[in-house]
């Protein structure tokens, strides 16, 4: 007899929030479901207790983020001058090396047990590449995947053009997912210029606002974005409103 398997997903968005603030909550939903999966395995099996799912959605004020593989000297500017720019630095747990997060960028942190969908790290991260090629789509940009890299790439044909517009980076422990997604839709994309995005030399970066000419609805690609995720894991929403939370 198999663990239950729950395929439901709960949104939850948070809006607005600061980048500790977040990466607390996620950090506690994650755990929570690890405790979960360490209590199925002290009792028998018809009474574990099936796994939780979330789909935590935000925009974080201007913050850079290095992974726990990248280089600080990706980071381009010195702490004063973070400051002048109203900008934050966090050294934190995913892989990856180092990006920006800030407004006009959704933010999504996907805290997954796998073993609700699939075992396969591999796979997760093309899913979750998928769900923002298919939401490009949607808003009429063709956009793809360059070997090697990771992310969702514009003209990945043209090594010159080549430009990301989505990035990724991920923790995973026992199947369970957190940290995830950003894609930059009306962001600032001046603040990169400050770092060595991904720590990847010769490739820029664009958002879906400098493709189209103009800025779009957050809301209107942010619901986009979770109906493609929703069904490229081929889950359900557990709420049919964006789960209220007190952090």
């Amino acid at each position: 007899m198999r663990v239950p398997i729950q395929r439901e997903v709960s949104l939850i968005d948070l809006g607005p929030i600061e980048y500790q603030a977040a990466w607390d909550f996620q950090t506690r939903l994650f755990n929570e479901i690890l405790s979960i999966k360490m209590s199925n395995r002290q009792v028998p099996k018809e009474q574990f207790s099936p796994t939780p799912n979330y789909l935590v959605v935000c925009e974080h004020p201007h913050v850079y983020t290095l992974g726990k593989s990248g280089s600080e000297e990706n980071l381009l500017v010195s702490g004063e001058e973070l400051k002048a720019l109203g900008a934050t630095f966090a050294r934190i747990n995913r892989g990856g090396d180092i990006t920006y997060h800030g407004p006009g960028q959704i933010v999504v942190y996907p805290i997954f047990d796998l073993e609700n969908f699939f075992t396969d790290i591999h796979r997760y991260m093309r899913s979750l590449e998928e769900a923002i090629i298919k939401t490009l789509a949607e808003f009429g940009i063709s956009a793809g995947r360059i070997p090697g890299l990771t992310g969702v790439w514009l003209d990945i044909e043209d090594p010159v053009k080549a430009r990301k517009i989505c990035a990724l980076g991920v923790k995973t422990s026992r199947w369970v997912t957190m940290h995830g997604l950003a894609f930059n839709v009306n962001t600032d994309l001046s603040f990169f210029e400050h770092i060595v995005p991904c720590g990847i030399h010769d490739k820029g970066v664009t958002s879906l606002q400098k493709e189209k000419g103009y800025a779009l609805s957050i809301d209107d690609v942010k619901q986009s974005l979770i109906r493609n995720l929703i069904s490229v894991f081929e889950a359900r929403l557990a709420n049919s409103e964006e789960t209220k939370v007190a952090l």
